[in-house]
């Protein structure tokens, strides 16, 4: 599948709130805008250049870490797939640029933050040491078996658990 890539640099536009669909997913959606910097030769000051707005759409449990960690206003770095719609209103037409994400993040080229591990962060169990680092079954006495019970086969599906001890 043929994709454009995309990394925005910029600031969030719009309030952060997650807003679940009616089927109780995590959603939260909104805007980045990213302006051109540029030094005017004539005065030798900074001024404004070309600007991009995009959408930005998380689901599910990133769109629950998202909600917590953005503010309006706050500097951003988005990674992700880009792609246009195409709307009229006003009898006119216009596009709006959205990106499918795959990672975002404070740029910390301006400024400081401080990251909290969710110690929940997917569906699953799955045990945790005291710094929130999953636990090796292997450290737990078990070993990994697949479905058919052979053992040092990489299983195809989720591992059942076998206790060695």
């Amino acid at each position: 599948m043929n994709a454009a890539t995309i990394t925005v640099v910029g600031n969030v536009v719009d309030e952060v709130v997650n807003r679940p669909t009616t089927s109780g997913l995590s959603r939260v959606s909104f805007r980045v805008a990213s302006t051109q910097r540029r030094k005017d030769r004539d005065t030798g000051k900074w001024v404004d250049g070309h600007k991009l707005f995009v959408t930005v759409t998380f689901w599910r449990e990133v769109a629950e870490n998202v909600a917590a960690s953005l503010r309006k206003g706050d500097p951003v770095v988005v990674c992700g797939r880009i792609f246009s719609r195409q709307y009229v209103k006003d009898e006119a037409n216009h596009i709006a640029y959205e990106i499918e994400p795959e990672s975002i993040g404070h740029d910390l080229t301006r400024g400081t933050a401080q990251f909290t591990k969710r110690r929940h962060s997917f569906s699953g169990s799955i045990e945790l040491d005291a710094d929130g680092m999953p636990i090796r079954a292997e450290d737990l006495g078990y070993e990994l078996v697949d479905e058919a019970g052979a053992e040092g086969d990489e299983p195809e599906y989720a591992p059942e658990l076998v206790s060695t001890g």
